[in-house]
């Protein structure tokens, strides 16, 4: 697995990523984020977004169906990645059950206020933090 920032990928291979998973905002992605490589094939997406100096949220995390077996590896990578980036804590406002029980396992903390609300007006979900040591 390689993460790789989303503007050094291969135009093609974007390309073909992007037109396969329509649902992924590709500008957001193109701009700010990074991509997943696996067997030289586009499999994933994120953006990792710098709130503050040490503070990061993760949003859009996207990965293949045909890969879905390894997230839990991507969000480790992801944590790493962070900790590379100085990050203190990294925020994350899940949608599904199966991402809050991968959050918990993976020692995200659920967050009791609602982040971002002023800014970003979320209506389902939940909200997660890791605080990186």
């Amino acid at each position: 697995m390689k993460i790789i920032l989303a503007k050094e990928a291969s135009y093609v291979q974007l390309e073909e990523f992007f037109g396969k998973n329509t649902n992924v905002n590709q500008k957001n992605v193109y701009e700010n984020g990074y991509v997943v490589e696996m067997k030289n094939k586009i499999e994933g997406c994120f953006v990792l977004d710098q709130l503050k100096e040490d503070i990061f949220w993760l949003k859009q995390l996207y990965i293949t169906q045909s890969e879905a077996g390894r997230l839990p590896f991507l969000l480790e990578a992801i944590l790493t990645l962070a900790k590379e980036r100085n990050a203190k804590s990294i925020y994350v406002h899940s949608h599904q059950p199966v991402v809050d029980i991968l959050l918990e396992a993976l020692q995200f903390h659920p967050q009791k206020e609602k982040m971002l609300e002023d800014k970003y007006p979320m209506t389902n979900g939940s909200w997660w933090a890791y605080n990186v040591s």
